[in-house]
C-alpha cells in the first residue's frame, strides 16, 4: 500500500510573497524518492483558526501523513502547536522531555541562555505526542499519532520503550519552518519512520534537454508510454522552454520517471521508456544535448 501524504506550510511571509516555499518542494521532493505520494500541499496563515481549519480537513482525508513546516518557534505568531490542540480537542502541556531537549540545544550556543517563560512556549506540546530534538536549532519538532474511531480522531499512545505506537491512521508531524532546522529533523528522525513504513523501493528520476522537437510533436509517444505503464509506477512531463538562437528551433525539457518495488523491473522499465523517446527525438530530427541523473 501506497503511503500517502499531505504538507501544511504555516507563514504569514509565504502567503504575502515575502518567502518562495522551498521547504514544502524540499519534501516532496524527499517523499516521492522514499516511495511515498504527496497528495496536496496547503499554505495557512499565522492564525490558529486557520491552522485548526487546515488540519482538520486534512485529517477528513485520512492521509498516512501530515507534514506541518512552521510557527514551532518562541515569538507572539508562531501558533501551529496551539492550531495543533485545537483541532484535536487537546490541552497545550509543559513537557518536560521537551524542556530538557531545549537546554541540551541552547547548551550548544552558551550557558547563559535561560529557559524563560518566552522561550518555554516551545516546550508546550499538545497533551499527547512525543517532543523530537532539534540537533540544529531551539524549538523541538513533535510527533503525534491519531485514530479514527465513531467518526471522532483519538491521540493513540507512543510505547516508551520502543517508541512505537499500537494504532494510528495518520502520523502528524510538525517541524520548524527554518530550512536547515527542518532538514537536519526530518532526515534524522522523521525519514527513517517512514521507509521503514514504505518498506524496499526503487526510483529513477533523469531530465533530457532538447532542441528541434516541440512539446506537441512528441505528446503522442509520450501517451502512448503513459498508457502502457501503471499511472503508479511511471511519470513522464515534458516543459517547454525559450527558443534557442539556433534557427528558432524549439528547446523542450523531458522527465522521466521510473519507480517501484522491484530494483530489475524498475530499471528495465526505464531502459524501454528512454530508448523509445530518444528514437522518437531522431525520428524527429532532434538533437538531445544535455542529460541529467536526478538523485
Amino acid at each position: 500500500m501506497t503511503l500517502t501524504f499531505e504538507i501544511l506550510c504555516i507563514g504569514n511571509e509565504i502567503l504575502y510573497g515575502t518567502i518562495v516555499n522551498t521547504n514544502a518542494h524540499w519534501l516532496s521532493k524527499m517523499i516521492t524518492q522514499a516511495g511515498g505520494s504527496v497528495k496536496r500541499v496547503t499554505v495557512a496563515k499565522d492564525d490558529v483558526n486557520e491552522i485548526s481549519s487546515v488540519i482538520k480537513e486534512s485529517l477528513a482525508r485520512e492521509p498516512s501523513w501530515i507534514i506541518i513546516c512552521g510557527g514551532l518557534g518562541p515569538t507572539y505568531d508562531d501558533k501551529t502547536l496551539e492550531g495543533l490542540a485545537v483541532a484535536l480537542h487537546v490541552d497545550l502541556i509543559l513537557d518536560n522531555a521537551a524542556i530538557e531537549m531545549m537546554k541540551e540545544s541552547y547548551s550548544r550556543y552558551s550557558s547563559k541562555h535561560k529557559l524563560d517563560e518566552t522561550r518555554l512556549k516551545m516546550a508546550r506540546i499538545p497533551k499527547g505526542s512525543i517532543p523530537i530534538q532539534n540537533p540544529v536549532g531551539s524549538a523541538p519538532s513533535i510527533l503525534i499519532a491519531t485514530y479514527k474511531k465513531d467518526n471522532r480522531i483519538i491521540i493513540s499512545s507512543f510505547s516508551s520503550s520502543s517508541g512505537t505506537v499500537a494504532i494510528a491512521d495518520t502520523m502528524i508531524v510538525c517541524l520548524p519552518g527554518v530550512p536547515e532546522e527542518m532538514k537536519a529533523i526530518f532526515l534524522e528522525s522523521i525519514l527513517p519512520k517512514m521507509k521503514k513504513m514504505i518498506g524496499d523501493f526503487h526510483f529513477i528520476e533523469t531530465t533530457h534537454e532538447i532542441t528541434g522537437v516541440s512539446e506537441a510533436m512528441l505528446a503522442p509517444t509520450i501517451s502512448m508510454i503513459v498508457q502502457s505503464n501503471p499511472a503508479d509506477l511511471v511519470y513522464l512531463k515534458t516543459h517547454p522552454l525559450t527558443f534557442t538562437n539556433d534557427s528558432n528551433k524549439p528547446k523542450l525539457r523531458v522527465q522521466i520517471v521510473s519507480k517501484g518495488r522491484d530494483r530489475h523491473e524498475v530499471q528495465s522499465r526505464y531502459n524501454n521508456i528512454f530508448n523509445t523517446i530518444i528514437d522518437e527525438i531522431h525520428r524527429l530530427n532532434g538533437k538531445v544535448f544535455a542529460h541529467k541523473t536526478l538523485n
